[in-house]
C-alpha cells in the first residue's frame, strides 16, 4: 500500500498531499443526504456553490444548473476539464391511484427490485416533503400467493404514504400531484473496516473528491501547469450532464465517475478504476495510457477495465461534437445503481490519481 502522505513526482512536478479521510467522508455523507434526483438538483447545487464561494474559487452556473469552477494555470491556451455529477437516480409521481398510493416513473436506469422496501420522500410543488415506502402492491405473503413471484415492474411497484389516506382525493389534499419528485433514502454508513455503504455513491463519492482536490490546491497554493475547469454536472444520469458549456480551450476532458464491479470485471472496491472503453466506445488511448503511467509512477493502485453497460459525461461531450481527448476514472463502486458500497482505500487511490494528473504537464503532439 502506498503512503498517502508521500511526495508525488511526475516529470519535474513535485507535490505533497495528505488524504483527509475524516473530512472527505463527512463531506460525502453530507452530499448523499441532500436529495438530488436528476431534474431536482437546486438544493445540492446551492450547497456546491456555497462551498466554492467559501474556497474563493470563481465559477459560473449554466442554464441547466451545472457549475463550472476554474483555477488558472501557467498555460491559459490549453485547458483541462474534470467533471463529476451530483444528480442521482430517483422517481416521479406518474399517477395518484384510487387507493391513495402512488404509481411511479423511473428517473435514471435501475431495476425496481433495487428500491423495493426503500423509504423515500415525495417532494411536493409547495416544498412540503411527505414520507413514504416503495413497495410491491402484492407485498404481504398472508394475502398474495404471488408475493414473491410477481414481476417487479411499474405496474406492481407503488409508494405507500405515511399519511392517513385511502383514496386519491386525500392524497391530493396533501399537495401531492403527478410530476412530483421522489428521492430514495441513502442510508449512509461507514464501517470500522473502512467500507462506506450508501445509495448515490455514484457519483457523489467523486464529487467529494473533486471538492477536496480544489481545497488542496487552494490551501497549498499549488500552481497548475494548465488552466483547469471543475465541472459539477447535474443531469448525467439522464444522459446530458456535461455535454455543453465546455470552454473552447479545453483539450483534455476527464470524467471522474464510478468503476463498475462484477463478473468479468477487473475493478474492485480498493483501487482506482481507469476505464479503457464503455458502451460509447474506447476512451482516448493516449490520455488513458497517461493515467495508467501516472498511477504506476506514483505507486497508486489501479485497475484498467471495460464497462459493458455504461456512459459518462465525457462520452456525452464527445457525442455532442466537442473536439476533446476524453478519459474516465474513479473509485470502484460495488452494486452500482442499487445498494452501493466502496472502501476508503479506493477513495484514497482515486484522490491520489486526481492530484497527480492535474499537476502533470499536458502532453504535446
Amino acid at each position: 500500500m502506498p503512503n498517502f502522505g508521500m511526495i508525488f513526482i511526475y516529470r519535474g512536478f513535485t507535490m505533497s498531499s495528505t488524504f483527509k479521510e475524516k473530512e472527505t467522508v463527512q463531506l460525502l455523507k453530507e452530499l448523499v443526504e441532500i436529495p438530488s434526483p436528476s431534474g431536482y438538483t437546486k438544493e445540492i447545487m446551492k450547497f456546491m456553490a456555497l462551498i466554492l464561494d467559501k474556497m474563493n474559487v470563481p465559477f459560473i452556473q449554466t442554464n441547466k444548473g451545472a457549475l463550472i469552477a476554474t483555477i488558472e494555470g501557467n498555460d491559459s491556451t490549453k485547458h483541462r476539464l474534470l467533471t463529476a455529477h451530483t444528480d442521482t437516480l430517483g422517481a416521479m409521481v406518474k399517477e395518484v391511484k384510487g387507493s391513495g398510493r402512488l404509481k411511479l416513473s423511473m428517473i435514471g436506469g435501475f431495476n425496481w427490485n433495487s428500491v423495493e422496501g426503500e423509504y423515500c420522500y415525495i417532494h411536493t410543488a409547495s416544498g412540503k416533503k411527505v414520507r413514504g415506502t416503495i413497495l410491491m402492491h402484492q407485498t404481504t405473503v398472508h394475502v398474495y400467493k404471488n408475493a414473491g413471484s410477481a414481476e417487479r415492474n411499474v405496474e406492481n411497484i407503488e409508494v405507500r404514504l405515511d399519511e392517513k389516506v385511502m383514496k386519491a382525493e386525500e392524497t391530493r389534499a396533501l399537495g401531492i400531484e403527478v410530476g412530483d419528485f421522489i428521492s430514495f433514502d441513502p442510508r449512509f454508513e461507514q464501517t470500522d473496516s473502512g467500507f462506506i455503504k450508501s445509495r448515490h455513491l455514484d457519483d457523489k463519492a467523486s464529487t467529494a473528491l473533486l471538492l477536496q482536490l480544489i481545497a488542496s490546491i487552494k490551501e497549498n497554493n499549488l500552481t497548475l501547469p494548465n488552466t483547469t475547469h471543475f465541472y459539477i454536472s447535474n443531469n448525467e444520469e439522464i444522459g446530458y450532464g456535461g455535454n455543453s458549456n465546455i470552454p473552447a480551450e479545453v483539450v483534455e476532458y476527464i470524467a471522474v465517475d464510478m468503476g463498475a464491479i462484477g463478473d468479468g470485471q477487473t475493478s474492485d472496491e480498493y483501487t482506482v478504476s481507469i476505464c479503457a472503453k464503455d458502451s460509447s466506445g474506447p476512451y482516448h488511448y493516449d490520455l488513458t495510457r497517461k493515467l495508467v503511467e501516472l498511477a504506476k509512477t506514483n505507486n497508486i493502485e489501479y485497475k484498467l477495465d471495460i464497462y459493458p453497460y455504461y456512459g459518462s459525461d465525457a462520452s456525452a461531450a464527445i457525442r455532442a461534437g466537442f473536439d476533446v481527448k476524453h478519459a474516465l476514472f474513479g473509485p470502484g463502486i460495488e452494486a452500482s445503481h442499487a445498494f452501493e458500497r466502496t472502501h476508503i482505500d479506493s477513495l484514497k487511490h482515486s484522490a491520489a490519481l486526481l492530484e497527480a494528473y492535474v499537476l502533470s504537464p499536458m502532453e504535446t503532439e
